[in-house]
């Protein structure tokens, strides 16, 4: 599948890879940024954003599609950077290629296999049942979300996905039916096998239980390169929470700058 990608600077080529009901326009500024010092592509995660649907989506179909994008690229000895569902991605790449992929970051997730998230449930049904015959705005959307979504940092999460389908119509650019038919599939762990021996960096939020401690054991052993930095203060959305810090934390990594 050839996803839909922003592409900015020029340089060693850094690959950054969205969450669940994320996209890539999430992560342009960062990008941007990033972007004075390497090429950086924000590639939309399959029935997400601007690129395709599709009725399959799981961890070896999205891995497929970004060594598609890899592949028509040319890129070679590429930085990757994935959070969540993008950082189970990252990982998988990272240990089918690892001659691939010189430097690793994996931020706020595990390899580990969870229970259905009920949250994730939650904003699904709620994206599912707005009804957009009698939304003539993104306000009129919001008001429909907020009584299942207290949280408007959340909502305007969500709101980042709506567009106008027409002239006249808006509508989700998610696949929310397959995304729903398949929610299982996002919780599954990580199994391949092999590791992945090159710097790998993973960032989780003091506020999260993505990455517990009793992670840290197996995740030593695919990546035994890896280091674990912790941002306080931030939740599961970490870049959104503390992008200052982050930022730096990513490019210091990238640079081969020691963090301590």
């Amino acid at each position: 599948m050839k996803l839909f990608y922003r592409h900015f600077g020029s340089g060693l080529p850094v690959i950054v890879l969205h969450g669940l009901f994320g996209l890539s326009d999430n992560w342009v500024t960062f990008g941007r940024r990033l972007s004075e010092h390497y090429s950086v592509y924000l590639p939309d995660l399959r029935n997400h954003g601007q690129s395709p649907h599709s009725a399959v989506f799981d961890f070896p179909s999205m891995e497929n599609d970004l060594i598609e994008l890899i592949e028509e690229h040319g890129l070679e000895k590429i930085a990757l950077i994935g959070h969540s569902l993008g950082g189970k991605t990252a990982m998988l790449i990272a240990l089918h290629n690892p001659e691939l992929v010189q430097k690793l970051v994996v931020v706020d997730i595990s390899m580990r296999k969870s229970p259905p998230n009920r949250e994730h449930q939650q904003l699904l049904n709620a994206m599912m049942a707005v009804d957009f015959s009698v939304a003539k705005s993104r306000s009129d959307v919001e008001a429909q979300l907020q009584p299942e979504i207290k949280s408007r940092k959340l909502r305007q999460f969500l709101l980042k996905n709506v567009y106008w389908r027409d002239r006249h119509h808006l509508d989700w650019r998610l696949n929310l039916r397959v995304i729903n038919e398949n929610l299982l599939s996002v919780f599954e762990g990580i199994n391949a096998a092999g590791s992945y021996p090159g710097p790998t960096l993973f960032i989780r939020g003091g506020l999260s239980d993505y990455i517990r401690d009793s992670d840290l054991v197996d995740l030593q052993k695919k990546f035994p390169g890896a280091v674990m930095k912790t941002i306080a203060n931030a939740s599961h959305w970490v870049h959104a929470d503390a992008p200052g810090e982050f930022y730096d934390l990513v490019k210091n990594f990238l640079d081969g700058i020691s963090t301590g």
